[in-house]
């Protein structure tokens, strides 16, 4: 799989006339199963799986007529309501590592929005960027995106998508035109807009509740950022506002480096440019490390040279592999906050929206507060006290305590959504 990059994918689907298929779980055999006997080999690798699958519920897949880009949703567990999730743009070497990042940000999504109450399940849109394309071409984006919005119709609302890396605002905009199951849509057609800013005050309580956790706080402190995008940015103006001592943050954008270098200038804030593969940022001395770039980044690679004391950021999935890696964390001594369980707000904006709008919300502000026992705060304060106690890695009892919430079912229409992925199965789907 990872020898298959997605080009010769996409010409192995034209080949074979396929512009639709999907892979299902079956409650029965408990296996993975293709809608095409030509891309059984796919069902084949993830039943074979152990790191990233897990019981998916489905997954469905469309190549656009234009552009060949491929498209997807990956739904993982349903039982508190339509699988929600940004939907991420993004380019891949091969198969393999579309397919595992698709099903590890499913999965995620199901523990951040069961730990964080939400009546929603897990799941993850990817959409594959064309990269004979230029990506910011406003009718290629207009055209994807749109057809992105199809794609979320014609599966009848099992999932519910929003604003992911690669994705703006205005793409939010584009998938609206086709499709109602879409949320953070701009303000101007009532929707959230972008929720990078909310995601940023998530992880700074975090990092907070951390930092209290050892009987210390924010301040004089000195904080590592990877990533200065639409979460990062923000996080480091809220930094500098608790009065840390000095901000060191990298991207691999120069434009963006440069303009916000710019917007904190007079700070103690040191902004390096570095190329894609440069990790380095990782291992300056630091009090706490923020990972707000992309997944998979903390590994058996870089773990053994991080000096920071803890490690709270905004990417998702930023243990390679759990098992692994959170115990390589708690066996250096290094206090680890879940991904998933500070960077929650963006979706927690995004569930809020169907509901409408008052002043100062206290569905929302709760998760912000010191007093709610599911907040970002006291949760991981739970956490990081149960991993103390029982000596277990703090990313294996948030999973812990999110899947046991994640198996409740939707107090008013249950396991909805699988019934869904069964009649779209039933109705042969591919076919529409």
């Amino acid at each position: 799989m990872n020898h298959l990059n997605i080009p010769n994918f996409i010409k192995i689907l034209k080949e074979n006339k396929i512009s639709r298929f999907h892979l299902v779980y079956n409650q029965q055999t408990k296996k993975i199963e293709s809608s095409h006997e030509e891309l059984k080999f796919i069902a084949d690798f993830i039943n074979k799986d152990t790191r990233d699958f897990e019981e998916h519920e489905g997954m469905f897949f469309q190549l656009t007529n234009k552009y060949d880009v491929l498209q997807t949703v990956f739904i993982h567990r349903t039982k508190r309501g339509q699988a929600a999730g940004g939907v991420r743009f993004w380019q891949y070497d091969n198969l393999e590592d579309y397919l595992r990042d698709g099903m590890r940000l499913g999965k995620g999504m199901t523990h951040k929005n069961a730990l964080a109450g939400l009546w929603w399940g897990g799941g993850k849109g990817v959409m594959v960027h064309n990269t004979e394309i230029d990506k910011n071409n406003l009718k290629y984006r207009e055209y994807i995106y749109t057809e992105y919005g199809k794609l979320l119709t014609s599966i009848k609302g099992c999932y519910v998508t929003a604003e992911d890396v690669g994705t703006s605002v205005e793409d939010m905009a584009n998938i609206y035109k086709t499709t109602r199951f879409t949320t953070c849509i701009p303000q101007n057609t009532g929707g959230s807009g972008n929720p990078s800013e909310p995601t940023s005050r998530g992880v700074l309580r975090g990092m907070e509740a951390a930092s209290a956790f050892l009987g210390e706080s924010l301040e004089g402190k000195t904080v590592a950022v990877q990533g200065m995008g639409h979460v990062a940015e923000p996080l480091i103006k809220h930094l500098f506002n608790k009065k840390v001592g000095k901000v060191i943050a990298s991207d691999i954008n120069p434009d963006i480096v440069n303009s916000v270098k710019e917007k904190f200038a007079g700070k103690n804030f040191d902004a390096r440019l570095v190329s894609k593969h440069d990790n380095s940022i990782l291992f300056v001395e630091c009090d706490i490390l923020a990972p707000c770039a992309t997944g998979a980044i903390l590994n058996d690679k870089t773990i053994p040279e991080i000096k920071a004391k803890i490690i709270c950021g905004a990417s998702n999935n930023q243990l390679e592999e759990h098992d692994r890696d959170d115990k390589a964390l708690a066996e250096k001594g290094i206090l680890y906050v879940p991904d998933f369980l500070t960077n929650r707000m963006g979706i927690v904006n995004c569930a809020n929206e169907q509901y409408g709008y008052v002043n100062d919300d206290e569905y929302f502000e709760r998760h912000l507060t010191n007093g709610w026992e599911h907040g970002i705060y006291q949760t991981t304060l739970s956490v990081l006290e149960e991993a103390q106690k029982t000596g277990q890695p703090s990313s294996k009892v948030a999973i812990k305590q999110a899947a046991e919430m994640s198996m409740e079912l939707h107090p008013v229409f249950g396991h909805r959504s699988l019934k869904i992925i069964k009649s779209l199965v039933d109705d042969e789907w591919y076919k529409k």
